[in-house]
């Protein structure tokens, strides 16, 4: 029987690198092999050149081989894993009131995470300087080279432009729009750098980190009204411009006439998020002495049973789960996740929009279907931020840049693999 030995015409995919060194790496990304003879059962490749290949990633310090812990007679076996210090994905999260910030190896393993209190408001240039003096600081303090960030991905809370790395008409984001984010951590943090908004990299995190089944549609419920919608594939869908998701400004089933930031009126963010429930309270969202002072005080009232605040918050949720029952006919996800601040009050959250969706939605769409609060306390952005990170690193393209300074084994003359620029 023929082995494949890799190197034909046909095996050079995108970015000219080798379809051999890609199987081989795809298979221990993706956990499906750990050894080299399990690497070439699965792949159909020649042992030798499964050898060449895996000597190829382990010289080059993207894979690295180590005895297994399982307990064997004799010699234990060698398996292969990600070398933790193959590179770093940064991650950045930028919300109203703070942004944070998070550093993780390529097998998507947080390093270290951290909160910037730095307001949205003060604009583009302060908190994105902000942002990359910390995680430059967290890449020294956890002796993380530099120039080993494969990818730094940003979540903004607003409309994205993702192929132009910047936020597109956000409402309370003043300076924003425009902004070149994606060019200006580039020249600070000297690696590429994807921006996304930030629902999008909440519902990727909880595919991912928390296991949840696809379709999945994400629901952040917190100065607006966003959502992300994770596709039956795992893929994020963006829509044609970046504003796929903005639900906020959708107009509220009961009709009200309240004046929403975008100059509508009756939206359902200007109704039910976190700002406007608080609002209807007489509740600030922050003080000096506690920026997540709106956040803390409801949850107080709620959990004493304040009837008034009880009434808004389920009121609210009655609103959002109207809006949410007719994404749920259009979409028919497998699941919906509430995150957010307003997320925190999950038992009366949950159950109002869980009791407006099978009101209004169809059994079809319903039976299925899983409604949930976050698991992930705020994370979810960060996680898939760093999914998102790996995902691209370990693309036929991100690999070409991964090992675009570095000789592939023996046959450099038939395959090369040239400079990404």
């Amino acid at each position: 029987m023929h082995k494949d030995d890799g190197y034909t015409e046909e095996a050079v995919g995108p970015g000219s690198v080798p379809l051999a060194l890609r199987r081989v790496l795809g298979l221990v990304v993706s956990g499906a092999a750990t050894n080299r003879a399990e690497i070439a059962r699965r792949s159909g490749l020649a042992r030798s050149t499964v050898g060449q290949q895996v000597d190829h990633l382990v010289g080059t310090g993207i894979l690295e081989e180590v005895e297994s812990r399982r307990s064997v007679r004799g010699r234990p076996p060698r398996v292969l894993t990600i070398s933790p210090q193959a590179g770093t994905i940064a991650a950045i999260d930028v919300d109203t009131a703070d942004s944070q910030v998070a550093i993780a190896d390529l097998t998507r393993r947080i390093i270290a995470r951290e909160t910037v209190v730095v307001r949205i408001d003060a604009g583009p240039q302060a908190v994105l300087d902000a942002v990359s003096e910390r995680l430059q600081r967290l890449l020294k303090d956890n002796n993380r080279d530099p120039g080993r960030v494969r990818e730094v991905v940003v979540g903004l809370p607003g409309p994205v432009d993702f192929q132009q790395g910047c936020a597109v008409q956000p409402t309370g984001m003043p300076g924003w729009d425009g902004y070149p984010v994606a060019e200006h951590l580039q020249e600070r943090l000297h690696a590429p750098v994807v921006v996304d908004n930030d629902v999008n990299l909440m519902a990727l995190g909880e595919v991912t980190q928390a296991r949840m089944e696809t379709p999945l549609l994400c629901i952040k419920i917190a100065t607006g009204i966003g959502s992300g919608l994770i596709t039956a594939t795992g893929d994020v869908y963006r829509g044609a411009d970046g504003a796929a998701g903005d639900i906020g400004h959708i107009r509220a089933v009961s009709g009200s006439n309240v004046l929403c930031a975008c100059g509508n009126v009756g939206c359902v963010g200007a109704l039910a998020s976190h700002r406007a429930v608080l609002r209807s309270l007489g509740i600030p969202e922050s003080t000096e002495d506690d920026p997540l002072y709106g956040t803390h005080e409801l949850a107080r009232r709620v959990a004493s049973g304040d009837p008034t605040a009880l009434h808004a918050v389920r009121q609210a949720a009655t609103e959002i789960g109207e809006v949410v029952a007719m994404l749920v006919h259009m979409f028919n996800p497998r699941t919906l996740v509430l995150a957010g601040p307003l997320s925190q009050l999950r038992d009366d959250l949950v159950s109002a929009v869980r009791a407006a969706v099978y009101q209004r939605a169809l059994p079809l769409a319903t039976r299925k279907l899983t409604i949930t609060a976050t698991q992930l306390k705020g994370g979810s952005g960060l996680h898939g931020g760093i999914a998102l990170g790996t995902r691209d690193v370990f693309s036929p393209a991100g690999l070409a840049r991964l090992l675009a300074a570095e000789p592939t084994p023996d046959r450099q003359d038939r395959v090369p693999i040239p400079d990404p620029e």
